[in-house]
């Protein structure tokens, strides 16, 4: 018998001075039971990072060729592939084909690794951006998981205010690598 995904719900408030947007979203996470709560909370901070009304979950790590966050126009054309983690050289060269932009946000032990090994073939790839989160910045996210939460972002000068309860948290990601024309207020 398979087991089942682990449901968590977010009630999330974005305040992103840096791109003027303010929303207020209520997301529900299917965390497959293979998926740590770091990788779920890096999720959620993507969430933060690029949100907007359009922005959706992808079906999770039980679907192959799918992003882990995406954003589609009105005509069902992607818009923005999101993927957390270490992702395949070869999938993120499939998803820059799909998409108008890709972006990785890579985390772990194997993190820099994996970017060194990758670096000369991603560079290749006009529309992917890469950015870095440090592993004591992300344990501290997965410290903040809950079956139920209440979680503030606020965003400023590149620079993320994350808070849930009593915790806040200060996350900075690092750009490996940026595609021209690739803010996070662009598609």
């Amino acid at each position: 018998m398979a087991l089942k995904a682990t449901i968590f719900k977010a009630e999330l408030q974005v305040s992103d001075m840096d791109r003027h947007y303010y929303g207020q979203h209520a997301l529900t996470l299917a965390r497959h039971p293979s998926e740590t709560d770091e990788r779920m909370m890096v999720r959620v901070l993507a969430f933060a990072l690029f949100a907007s009304e359009g922005l959706q979950f992808g079906k999770g790590l039980s679907t192959d060729d799918e992003a882990d966050l995406y954003e589609q126009d009105l005509t069902g054309l992607i818009q923005r592939w999101i993927d957390v983690g270490t992702p395949d050289e070869r999938d993120l060269r499939k998803a820059c084909g799909r998409a108008s932009q890709v972006v990785v946000l890579s985390y772990g032990r194997t993190a820099q690794t994996w970017w060194n090994l990758n670096l000369d073939k991603l560079e290749k790839l006009s529309n992917l951006t890469v950015l870095w989160l440090p592993q004591e910045t992300t344990q501290a996210l997965a410290a903040l998981a809950e079956r139920s939460m209440q979680i503030q972002c606020s965003l400023q000068d590149g620079v993320v205010w994350f808070t849930s309860g009593e915790t806040t948290l200060q996350v900075e990601p690092v750009t490996l690598m940026i595609s021209p024309g690739a803010g996070r207020d662009h598609a």
